[in-house]
């Protein structure tokens, strides 16, 4: 199933520069290591910003568990980085109650 209003899909600025690709966050630095080594930086994050928002709109989804706050989804994807390396992420993504627009939870290395 594709992710319910996948192509619509919001994304936290603040999420992917000072975690995901924060080397200095103390959970997020392990992520920042493997997104740099695709080439995403804290200075070119709008191209992660594209990328998680493309495979929303395109990749198969799986409905995750319901939570007092919505309905969880994850995809699995192969993200091409800037530099041409390109690896499996998985990205969780909530639909909140009386909301039809997926946020982005947490992206992490897959496989």
């Amino acid at each position: 199933m594709k992710l319910p209003g996948g192509e619509r899909a919001i994304v936290d600025p603040e999420k992917l520069r000072d975690y995901v690709l924060s080397r200095m966050h103390p959970v997020g630095r392990f992520k920042a290591a493997f997104f740099a080594s695709l080439g995403y930086e804290i200075d070119n994050w709008q191209d992660l910003d594209r990328a998680l928002r493309a495979a929303a709109g395109q990749a198969e989804a799986e409905a995750e568990e319901r939570t007092p706050y919505g309905q969880k989804y994850r995809i699995r994807s192969i993200l091409e980085g800037p530099g041409g390396r390109s690896a499996e992420i998985v990205s969780v993504w909530i639909i909140l109650h009386d909301e039809t627009t997926p946020r982005l939870v947490t992206v992490m290395p897959g496989r």
